[in-house]
């Protein structure tokens, strides 16, 4: 099965046991097929008939010996930094007896000699993008942290706050207290770069110092990676490892194109394919972060989209199979405002193509709440442009979140009514009210270990409809000796048994 993991999950978090695939823990509530990966590499070449072999010539000077990309590295790695990010953790001590409050109380915190908690320690880089001590890092770097420490390139260990968090990107945004004014990096626009430009990667693998290592961007716009929410990410060939996660991907001006994030690989190390979340994403987040803001507000569009295959193409008389197919469009949506149709096919988004819903989505992730976009749609043999508001989605029913934190399977998980925002942002369609679903599961809970994960909707419950996220506290706080489950995922209704 084609694995793309997480750098920091190989060699970060203590105690971590081999490779974790990015798309997350893998579902006990349905048989995962094995998918086999091929490679096969090809080259032709032609050479002309009457070609000439290449004039060689023995350097005359230094110079014409020396090819270095030192200039470009003594410019940028200042505004590197490693990133330690420190979680204290429970430890069990074995025995049911020191979980007991009335045993706690005589025994203390630490039992027998067993200490009650360890420290978890997660590495990681990050990237200096304001003077006055803005780090930009990925958000897995330091989930979860307590403390999160930076150690700039000259050495020094500075204590880091975490202003920003954005699990959607997989960014995280830091500020550094002293120490200022700092070195730090321009971003670029990453939309400028071509397939074949030559990029360095910057940052701390495997905790070794930093490292800078050399290749080229060998794809644009990827998307089905299963890291983040909006995918269109840089692929480079540049050797990124376990420690390079939140580290500098910059071009030969010493600008900073994207933020690397994540590998494709089966042992842990590297392979030659990285991939790097682009500048102009991470512009989105840092000026959210310079504006006071908490989370990172973005436009939505609100209709339900799906790719198109060679099949839709071939029957909706599309060139070739791209862009993203309007399956349905909720009334009150900007989508539904802007004329939006179900059959519509979104080609572009001012004048920028899209691949599928993925890109669409990144481009429209990357533009400013409050402005206005224009559509260019493909409806029957015309293209026609729809200009479109760019809102923020309502702050509705899904932002009402409860925590199930009753004796159930549901303990650890946070569930939400379903609305049009929420079933924007879980990529779920969206039918009208009454449905419940997981907006989010902790990780160790017993929601987690049954493999219940976010999107999941809960419709019954010991025969009972679940109409609201309270109904579902309210049974499950009343107990049962059996809990009998339908959840649907991915279209496809689950029934289960489970013990009270």
């Amino acid at each position: 099965m084609r694995q793309l993991n997480d750098l920091e999950r190989h060699a970060g978090l203590a105690g971590s046991t081999g490779p974790v695939g990015s798309a997350g823990v893998p579902s006990r509530l349905a048989a995962v097929g094995a998918v086999v990966l091929a490679a096969v590499f090809a080259l032709a070449v032609q050479v002309p008939a009457q070609a000439q072999a290449p004039l060689r010539v023995a350097p005359e000077s230094r110079q014409q010996v020396t090819l270095s990309f030192a200039p470009v590295a003594a410019k940028t790695s200042p505004a590197v930094v490693n990133v330690f990010a420190l979680k204290s953790a429970p430890r069990g001590s074995g025995h049911p007896f020191f979980e007991d409050p009335f045993f706690r109380r005589f025994f203390g915190d630490r039992g027998f000699g067993v200490p009650r908690e360890r420290v978890q320690r997660s590495l990681g880089s990050g990237v200096i993008v304001d003077p006055r001590g803005l780090v930009v890092t990925n958000h897995h770097v330091v989930e979860g942290a307590d403390e999160v420490k930076v150690v700039l390139a000259d050495k020094r260990e500075l204590a880091a706050e975490i202003v920003l968090r954005d699990p959607r990107t997989d960014l995280a945004v830091l500020r550094v207290n002293e120490g200022a004014p700092f070195q730090a990096i321009d971003l670029a626009d990453s939309d400028a770069l071509q397939v074949g430009d030559l990029v360095l990667a910057i940052g701390n693998p495997f905790g070794v110092g930093q490292t800078v290592t050399q290749g080229i961007v060998s794809a644009l716009a990827r998307s089905q990676v299963g890291i983040s929410d909006f995918q269109s990410f840089i692929q480079t060939d540049a050797a990124i490892n376990p420690g390079n996660s939140g580290g500098a991907l910059v071009d030969m001006s010493g600008r900073l194109v994207g933020i690397n994030t994540a590998i494709f690989t089966r042992s842990g190390g590297s392979h030659g394919i990285g991939f790097a979340i682009p500048s102009n994403m991470v512009r989105v987040v840092v000026e959210s972060a310079k504006s006071g803001g908490k989370q990172v507000k973005r436009p939505w569009l609100g209709a339900r989209l799906q790719t198109v295959t060679a099949d839709i193409a071939e029957s909706l008389g599309l060139p070739r199979p791209a862009g993203a197919l309007v399956a349905d469009v909720p009334n009150g949506t900007p989508a539904a405002k802007a004329g939006l149709k179900r059959g519509d096919v979104v080609v572009a988004i001012d004048g920028q193509m899209v691949d599928d819903p993925d890109g669409l989505g990144f481009r429209l992730a990357t533009r400013p709440v409050g402005g206005r976009a224009v559509l260019t749609v493909r409806r029957g043999a015309n293209e026609v442009p729809l200009p479109i508001g760019l809102e923020a989605p309502p702050e509705g029913s899904s932002r009402d979140a409860v925590a199930i934190r009753s004796r159930s399977p549901f303990a650890g998980a946070t569930v939400a009514a379903l609305d049009a925002a929420l079933a924007d942002e879980l990529h779920l369609p969206f039918g009208g009210e009454g449905v419940v679903v997981v907006v989010k599961v902790e990780p160790g809970s017993p929601a987690d270990n049954l493999g219940f994960q976010p999107g999941d909707a809960v419709l019954q419950v010991n025969g009972r409809d679940i109409r609201s996220p309270q109904e579902l506290e309210r049974i499950f706080r009343a107990g049962a000796r059996l809990w009998r489950l339908v959840v649907q995922r991915e279209g496809r209704a689950i029934q289960m048994v489970l013990p009270g």
